[in-house]
């Protein structure tokens, strides 16, 4: 099985970290990956997406033109990526900043309030965190117990201490979207 990714956003939205965790805990499930960033010349306010595939093959090539599941967490990148999601794909719209509804109707949309959700938890950072735990709850590409892991072991000594807060996160998001 081959599940195709794009997450989306301004840079600084976290959008290149939620593609690089679902490509480490895919290795980790050991699953062939692959991940391909892209982001302007800054990377706070600039746009940036990645493309992420997970597979149980060999990956053919990086670049998503149709995918699966599209992760959007600004307006901008609605309007770019609405037509990469693949027919009877999955977009997930970070609903406290894209207030537009799509335009398609053969896609399943899922709008979640991951600013507010982060907000909440106390540290608006998650958001994508919380985009996160909403596609893996919808798309079970790998298990949020390996994302976590993931990004435990990437966060290193320094920042162990927002491991829970990124567990709140993945749960949040995926009781979004139940």
């Amino acid at each position: 099985m081959t599940h195709q990714i794009i997450s989306a956003g301004f840079g600084g939205q976290g959008v290149l970290l939620l593609g690089q965790l679902v490509a480490y805990a895919g290795m980790a499930e050991g699953k062939n990956i692959s991940w391909l960033p892209s982001y302007g010349p800054e990377m706070r306010g600039g746009t940036a997406n990645c493309c992420v595939v997970v597979s149980d093959e060999e990956v053919g090539s990086p670049v998503v033109v149709e995918a699966d599941s599209v992760v959007v967490m600004n307006r901008p990148s609605l309007e770019k990526y609405e037509k990469n999601v693949a027919p009877g794909g999955k977009l997930f719209i970070n609903s406290s900043l894209v207030k537009d509804e799509p335009t398609r109707t053969d896609i399943e949309v899922y709008r979640v309030p991951a600013s507010e959700i982060a907000d909440e938890l106390g540290n608006g950072r998650v958001a994508n965190i919380v985009m996160l735990g909403a596609m893996l709850e919808k798309t079970g590409i790998v298990s949020p117990k390996t994302a976590i892991e993931c990004l435990a072991a990437s966060f290193g000594e320094r920042k162990a201490h927002l491991i829970p807060l990124n567990e709140q996160a993945i749960q949040k998001g995926a009781e979004a979207v139940r």
